[in-house]
């Protein structure tokens, strides 16, 4: 399945937030590929809009999975104070939004449908 979220970073923190996802963590990079998060990529805009894409299984066992990993307590801790609602952990508070077209889909069915 393919998720994709928006979070939010504080506007005055941007630099900091890109200086920090330059250098990831080696052990957080591989508990995000075992726990299932594949093809993941963080997209921010200047005005802080954070948008999140990953392919997965199943989302909720990949972020299951994750919490159960020392090392994403401690990275979500370290970002926390970066984001805009401070009260959680980043990775809670993501929003997910709803794939409405994707070209390969609507490809594939165009095209068995034409056979």
């Amino acid at each position: 399945m393919r998720v994709c979220f928006r979070s939010s970073v504080q506007p005055a923190l941007i630099d900091e937030y890109r200086r920090r996802h330059a250098a990831v963590w080696p052990e957080m990079l591989r508990a995000l590929k075992d726990a299932g998060w594949n093809n993941y990529s963080l997209f921010l805009g200047e005005d802080g809009l954070l948008i999140g894409y990953l392919e997965c299984d199943d989302f909720d066992a990949a972020r299951a999975r994750m919490a159960l990993a020392g090392v994403n307590t401690r990275w979500q801790a370290e970002m926390a104070k970066l984001f805009e609602n401070t009260d959680q952990a980043p990775d809670e508070g993501f929003l997910i939004l709803e794939e409405v077209f994707n070209l390969d889909s609507q490809l594939a069915a165009a095209e068995a449908s034409a056979s």
